[in-house]
């Protein structure tokens, strides 16, 4: 069975761990422990706080996963977890948790968190918790009585699970991935040159010369759709998908606006390199939103036809 490592992907707006959920079956197969008034042995003040502590995530430890693709595991690295440990706090998410993944709750606050660097002397140790070195550990102070009453005293939930985003090591070749980034930046560089021209009228142009590429427009409305499908898709997901260039080109797209030949050129080459990253009944894969900001299949075929036209009648 296939086992991916999952990273931070740093070229992402939003990536890393968003949100703490407290679950039933915890993914991690770590339950963790009710820190309940007899059992907190600090001042009088102190006593009357409620806390859960467990691991958050361990390193190395391979995670069950099933989708529309098959069975596969999940792990993350030691090194992953150290900088997802710290993103979390530096975005301050401490206050952002669910229940089971499905709704969102209030008065949960990570109040503490580290990650274990000793077999034998570390705090977790204490609490009767026997994992590596690399886990990250976290203490969760309750202040919902609803949630402490129906869900932790009565054993509904028993540990936490992560929402986050995160990048496949596996899901694109950095080849091809070098590949897709060069059509981008020469998008990039394309859109900067248009937007230059026009704030700075140019000198030649001003001189009587045309220097106004001829634009297409007319491609057909399943690219618009797919462009606007992606926009959506996207936005679920807080845009963390695709870089600005593919986001504009989007936009371009859904709003019927006319693309030159040269970016008609690196539609192609975009889309041809980047479909078999599309699944059709994967929507939330970054793979098949970027493949639809471009206009999907509908875009690949139309440029395809639309550059044979052009080249014929050269």
């Amino acid at each position: 069975m296939k086992i991916v490592e999952l990273i931070l992907d740093e070229d992402q707006e939003i990536t890393g761990v968003e949100a703490i959920s407290i679950v039933e079956n915890p993914a991690i197969e770590e339950d963790f422990i009710a820190l309940k008034d007899q059992e907190i042995k600090l001042a009088e003040i102190d006593k009357k706080k409620k806390i859960l502590l467990g691991p958050l995530l361990v390193p190395n430890r391979p995670i069950y996963r099933k989708n529309l693709n098959g069975e596969y595991y999940i792990y993350f690295s030691k090194d992953t977890i150290a900088k997802a440990s710290q993103l979390y706090l530096r975005n301050g998410n401490q206050n952002n948790s669910t229940l089971e993944h499905s709704h969102e709750i209030n008065g949960l606050t990570l109040v503490e968190s580290w990650l274990v660097d000793d077999e034998k002397l570390d705090k977790s140790r204490k609490y009767g918790f026997d994992v590596p070195v690399g886990t990250w550990m976290g203490a969760v102070k309750v202040n919902n009585d609803e949630v402490w009453n129906e869900y932790v005293k009565s054993g509904k939930v028993k540990g936490f699970s992560i929402e986050g985003f995160f990048a496949d090591r596996m899901e694109m070749p950095k080849s091809n991935k070098d590949e897709l980034t060069k059509i981008e930046e020469e998008e990039a560089k394309y859109m900067l040159n248009m937007i230059t021209g026009i704030i700075k009228e140019d000198a030649r142009y001003k001189e009587g010369k045309n220097l106004i590429l001829e634009t297409y427009k007319d491609y057909p409305i399943a690219v618009k759709n797919n462009a606007k499908k992606g926009i959506e898709l996207n936005k679920k997901l807080k845009n963390k998908c695709a870089t600005e260039v593919s986001k504009i080109r989007a936009s371009q797209l859904a709003q019927g606006k006319p693309i030159s030949e040269q970016a008609i050129k690196r539609m192609y080459s975009y889309l041809s390199k980047a479909e078999e990253y599309y699944n059709a009944e994967d929507r939330e894969a970054c793979g098949t939103i970027s493949y639809l900001l471009w206009g999907g299949l509908a875009a690949k075929k139309w440029a395809e036809t639309k550059l044979k036209q052009l080249s014929e009648k050269k």
